[in-house]
């Protein structure tokens, strides 16, 4: 490979890494091609693209990207595959449900939005993430609690007041 065909897939990785919000960072070495192919075909159905390069690659990219990576870096080494997601569940969800009975592929860390998780002991952490979306429902349904309560007691209040007052005018002197 020369130089322009690495600086060209420098510039696509760090294009990617601008682009994109959710990036895990996975070793699927020992996966034969038959299992890389599942895995592959898995992440295509649920939106998660999956890009193997070389490290000092990504780091470069990485560098070019802008984005503050922390202790991601760190975890270059080996097999690496890198997984670009919309989505902050996708990608830990696929990787749990691959390897019920494999130890790959392996979470080596993942950029959340900013946030770092490094080490495959965050799997779990990044399946119970709330996306975006789900936290501004929930924030919603709280506030519209309190309003609801008291629409409510505004109306049965009501009924039984127009009740009482129509009873004591419907009351003989």
């Amino acid at each position: 490979m020369n130089r322009e065909q690495k600086a060209e897939i420098i510039d696509s990785l760090a294009k990617k890494i601008a682009d994109f919000n959710f990036i895990y960072i996975t070793d699927v070495s020992t996966l034969d091609s038959q299992k890389t192919s599942d895995l592959r075909r898995s992440f295509f159905n649920n939106g998660v693209e999956m890009i193997v390069a070389k490290n000092t690659l990504v780091e470069k990219a990485i560098e070019k990207s802008e984005k503050q990576f922390g202790g991601l870096v760190d975890t270059l080494k080996g097999n690496t595959a890198l997984l670009f997601s919309t989505d902050s569940k996708s990608p830990a969800k696929i990787i749990k449900e691959f390897r019920k009975d494999k130890t790959k592929p392996y979470l080596k860390g993942a950029y959340i939005d900013s946030d770092i998780f490094i080490g495959d002991d965050q799997l779990d952490a990044l399946i119970k993430l709330k996306s975006r979306n789900e936290l501004i429902g929930e924030v919603i349904g709280l506030l519209q609690s309190p309003a609801k309560n008291v629409v409510s007691a505004l109306q049965s209040s009501g009924g039984k007041l127009a009740g009482i007052i129509k009873t004591l005018s419907e009351k003989p002197e």
